[in-house]
Order: structure tokens, then C-alpha cells, then sequence
């Protein structure tokens, strides 16, 4: 309920007016700022003096003039003017960034999308950009992202989607691992425990089959459900394991891991960029979209 009592507040318009005037010295310059007439400038100090009860400016013919009182209020509120306008202009701005939401796949995103994040922010400040890990294999776009990548054989219906490259998978371990491993013509002899990503549990079987070398039928196997645990497992030397190419290829720059053996599986599914047909035109996204196809999108 509105206050009966309470005192009529001072229009923050004139307070306002009566700063730029008092900038300038000059009611025609702060009308021009303003945009509206000198008079009315003129009008909306006069209404400010009366309500104060103090004669802030000397109008002389020429010259306009801070009286005492004038020179007090204006070194006390000019300060908070220049606060509120600046409060005013970042919620415009934070009002006109545009937020998109991408789903990336945990390793993607700490291996690829990550480190060259800062880049994009730096490209496109105006923007606001949500990422969002998650493993899930659904042949859908997740509800709450505007982009995703995702491994998929076909891409779901209603996306629009581009290919970004073919999963392939390099056998690796650590150094010393390495030096353990003995080969017989197309047979594993030496002692050569894997390490298997529970979502692609019939990966070293595919790859035995493509390079035509045969781990033993016994090798102990080591089942994570992160492939950075998988990596991380194949630093520390517990065994092999097939890591994603070329999202993997800091940690064979850094020697953290070694190839193991030169050949490679090609998975039956490759890395897409998805987003959903409503959004794909949307400025924001697509700015984004362009520039994940510029940075990941290869042609090998």
C-alpha cells in the first residue's frame, strides 16, 4: 500500500538534469546531451530549486554560474550519477549478451574444447556460453542444449548436423609399458593387461581384427567408465589402452603416454556437431557453431 506520509520523493530526472547542466555550464549544452530543449532544462531546474528550497545556479546573460548550495549538491551527487548510469548500462549490456548451451563429451571437452575456450570468450565477449558435460550415448539431442557433440553412426532426425572426424583409436601406454611388449608374427607373447572403456567393451576385439595382431586370449582387463581414467590408468602403466585420436594428442606431445603400436581401429562412429533445426539460425549459436568447424572439423 502506498505511504500517505511519506515525504514526495525528488524526480531522479532532475537530479539528473541539473548534473549535466552543471558539467557543461550551460543549459543548451546539457539540452543537446539530453536531447530535449533548453527550456525544458531550464524548466526542470527551476521545479528542482523550489523543491529544495535552494537557488542552485546565477543566471547572468551569458555565463551560468554553481552558487554555493549548487556547488554542494553537485560534488555530492555527481559521484552517484555517474554510478547509476553505469549500473544502467551493464544491465543493458548483461540484457543483450546472448547464452548458448553446449553439451560436450567430458574428454572432448577437457582435451579440445577447453584449452581453446579462452579464445572464443576473447572472439565473441557478447556472448555467454554454457558448457555441459555428459557421457550419455542417446541418439537425441540433450533438452537443454542449443549445440552438442556427440559420437553418432547417423545423426538423429530433426538436427541439423556437421561432421567433425571419424573416431579413431590408437593403442598406448606408458613408456616402460612399452618396453615390455614382445610380439611373436601377429601374437602378443608378453604379459599385456587392457584397459577397456565400459561403453566400447569389444573395442580391443575390433582392433585385433583390423591390425591383425592378437593380444593374449587371457589378458587381464582393466574396465573404467571415464575415458580420462582410461588415460590416466595407461600413464600410470597398468596396461593398454585405446584412446580417441586426435583428441589425445597432447599426451603423446607431452610423452605422457606413448603409441603402443602404429595401426588403428576407425570406429563405425564419428564425431557431430548437433544442434536442433529451430535454433541452427539463431545468431549466437551459429557464431558458435562456425567456430567449432573451423577449429575441429578435419577432412582425414
Amino acid at each position: 500500500m502506498p505511504r500517505t506520509n511519506a515525504a514526495p520523493r525528488t524526480s531522479l530526472r532532475g537530479l539528473r538534469t541539473f548534473c549535466i547542466a552543471a558539467r557543461y555550464e550551460s543549459f543548451k549544452a546539457a539540452a543537446s546531451d539530453l536531447f530535449i530543449t533548453a527550456s525544458a532544462v531550464s524548466q526542470q531546474i527551476k521545479s528542482l530549486e523550489e523543491e529544495l528550497g535552494v537557488k542552485l545556479f546565477e543566471r547572468g546573460s551569458r555565463d551560468l554560474a554553481l552558487t554555493q548550495g549548487g556547488t554542494a549538491l553537485f560534488e555530492a551527487l555527481d559521484p552517484l550519477i555517474d554510478e547509476l548510469d553505469a549500473v544502467v548500462a551493464n544491465f543493458k549490456k548483461a540484457g543483450q549478451r546472448k547464452s548458448v548451451r553446449i553439451s560436450v563429451l567430458p574428454f572432448f571437452a577437457s582435451e579440445f574444447f577447453v584449452p581453446r575456450l579462452r579464445e572464443l570468450t576473447a572472439m565473441h565477449p557478447e556472448s555467454d556460453i554454457r558448457v555441459g558435460t555428459s557421457d550419455e550415448a542417446s541418439e537425441k539431442l540433450p533438452a537443454d542444449a542449443d549445440l552438442a557433440v556427440r559420437l553418432f553412426r547417423k545423426p538423429p532426425a530433426g538436427t541439423k548436423a556437421d561432421l567433425l572426424f571419424p573416431l579413431r583409436m590408437a593403442p598406448a601406454g606408458s613408456k616402460d609399458f612399452k618396453k615390455t611388449i614382445k610380439v611373436k608374427g601377429n601374437k602378443i607373447v608378453s604379459d599385456f593387461p587392457l584397459i577397456v572403456h565400459e561403453t566400447r567393451p569389444k573395442a580391443w576385439r575390433e582392433w585385433a581384427r583390423s591390425s591383425g595382431i592378437e593380444p593374449a586370449q587371457d589378458a587381464k582387463i582393466t574396465r573404467l567408465d571415464s575415458m580420462i581414467a582410461v588415460v590416466r590408468a595407461a600413464e600410470q602403466g597398468i596396461g593398454a589402452a585405446l584412446v580417441p585420436v586426435p583428441i589425445s594428442e597432447q599426451w603423446f606431445r607431452q610423452g605422457t603416454i606413448v603409441r603402443l603400436f602404429d595401426e588403428e581401429l576407425v570406429a563405425d562412429v564419428s564425431y557431430f556437431l548437433v544442434s536442433r533445426e529451430d535454433r541452427a539460425d539463431d545468431p549466437a549459436v551459429a557464431t558458435l557453431r562456425r567456430w567449432i568447424l573451423e577449429r575441429f572439423a578435419t577432412t582425414d
